[in-house]
């Protein structure tokens, strides 16, 4: 009598990539302790999975951040944006940014475009998400904007 298991096979592995170790420490860290203003994420085929590239200090601004970002390609970040409300509380949102400029090559889009979803699930306590495909897609009025 055979057994079928077919259902309990995993999902097709190629093309998920696992947050690294670090990749959510830095997450937390931002999150929680507010230590980082953002953190730029790469996707690593070879190691399979999405590591740190960059992280922001406290007192970066948001110009530094997008300054950050390769022109040409692909990459996950996120950034804690702080604003004061209208009646004058002090507040915070996170950002996760898919940034996948036009410029890019087809296979980076692809691999960031399948990685985005689980990646992002990883990641506990996003306020917001935005894709751009270019700078202006992601400016910072856009950003005030949705904080608000």
């Amino acid at each position: 009598m055979s057994m079928s298991f077919r259902g309990l096979s995993r999902p097709n592995a190629s093309c998920a990539m696992a947050a690294a170790e670090d990749s959510k420490n830095s997450f937390m860290e931002l999150q929680r302790k507010k230590v980082h203003r953002y953190v730029i994420f790469k996707v690593d085929e070879k190691k399979r999975e999405v590591v740190v590239e960059k992280i922001g200090g406290p007192a970066e601004s948001y110009e530094d951040f997008v300054a950050a970002l390769p022109e040409n390609d692909c990459r996950f970040a996120v950034y804690d944006f702080d604003f004061v409300t209208s009646d004058n509380c002090q507040k915070s949102k996170i950002f996760f940014i898919a940034w996948s400029p036009s410029t890019s090559r087809i296979r980076a889009k692809m691999l960031y475009a399948t990685s985005k979803d689980q990646f992002r699930r990883e990641l506990d306590g996003i306020h917001y998400e935005i894709q751009a495909t270019d700078p202006t897609e992601m400016d910072l009025e856009v950003i005030k904007e949705r904080a608000h």
